[in-house]
């Protein structure tokens, strides 16, 4: 027996809906499914087949995952490399936008002649980049002697750069915020390694500053911090008790983000900071790393780049982040 469900507006008025008006999901056209799931996010579109038969094939329709493509999608694939074999960027199999999607999502296309990287963020759709060595600006990355610009390592790009010999160490990146997610908070990464041999970097900070139409913000990052330096964010962990848990997990993100993390590629990767990309996205991000205070000198140090990947943080963390930044 279906009941007449009754709502009510706010100005208290009646808002009833008769039964014999309701439809069932299973009864709406696939088209309608589709449009509801289009309006979504990708995460729920895939799961959604799970809910009924009738949505199968509404959520792998190219009605809803056109939709999570990028609107300048064809622009950002005619800039690609060609791969060894003429054939489309994204391969000739990949006829459905959901086979696109998915392709993005776990193999970063190569773009502004191999300077860049692309990719989309899985669970939202959003654009991802790396800016690879090339792309960036290394304070004499151009002298044979102090670096050496070399392919052998495993690298997304076709060459990385390798430091020599410097005691100044400086890098820039920009982006142009027209080319990100709109109305989206990013995270910037310093990815990296250090060969054997490698000096100058142990237990050595390097500044790094981020800005942006939205603001900007700095810190110090350690791309090798010495075991004394891991021991104090480990002791951070475990030092405060229950009452103090708030202000111990903002000392455990601090110190977690100053140093580095295995990305589990054979690469490592600090974070930089954040910035926010307004709606409409106007102006660039610059972003710096500059390490020329200790005037130690340095090497050993292997560059891939810099990648821009939307941060997952929830809005009530990010306002938590706010207040012990004021504090």
């Amino acid at each position: 027996m279906r009941r007449r469900i009754e709502t009510r507006t706010s100005d208290g008025a009646s808002n009833a809906i008769d039964p014999k008006e309701m439809v069932e999901l299973d009864a709406l056209p696939e088209e309608c499914i589709a449009h509801i799931l289009s309006l979504t996010t990708p995460r729920d579109a895939a799961r959604s087949s799970a809910v009924s038969r009738a949505f199968r094939p509404a959520s792998d329709s190219d009605a809803v995952w056109s939709k999570f493509l990028p609107p300048d999608m064809d622009l950002i694939v005619s800039t690609s490399l060609p791969p060894p074999q003429p054939q489309p960027p994204l391969g000739h199999s990949l006829t459905r936008k959901k086979d696109v999607f998915l392709r993005l999502c776990s193999s970063p296309l190569l773009i502004d002649y191999g300077h860049k990287s692309f990719a989309l963020e899985k669970w939202s759709g959003k654009k991802c980049y790396m800016i690879g060595a090339r792309g960036l600006s290394i304070v004499w990355g151009d002298t044979p002697c102090y670096w050496r610009w070399s392919s052998l390592h495993v690298s997304r790009f076709p060459e990385v750069a390798e430091l020599l010999d410097v005691c100044w160490l400086e890098v820039h990146a920009k982006m142009e915020m027209r080319l990100l997610s709109a109305n989206t908070y990013y995270a910037a990464y310093f990815i990296f390694k250090l060969v054997h041999g490698n000096y100058g970097f142990r237990n050595q900070a390097v500044e790094v500053s981020i800005f942006s139409s939205s603001g900007g913000e700095r810190r110090n990052i350690f791309l090798d911090p010495d075991g004394r330096l891991r021991r104090q964010y480990q002791l951070a962990r475990g030092r405060y008790p229950r009452t103090c848990e708030a202000s111990a997990a903002r000392d455990v993100r601090a110190r977690e983000k100053q140093i580095p993390r295995d990305r589990g590629d054979g690469w490592k990767e600090v974070d930089l900071g954040e910035f926010f990309v307004n709606d409409p996205p106007t102006g660039e991000v610059q972003i710096k790393l500059m390490e020329v205070k200790g005037r130690n000198w340095k090497s050993g140090l292997v560059i891939q780049g810099i990648e821009l990947r939307p941060t997952r943080m929830t809005s009530r963390e990010r306002s938590r982040q706010r207040i012990g930044r004021r504090r």
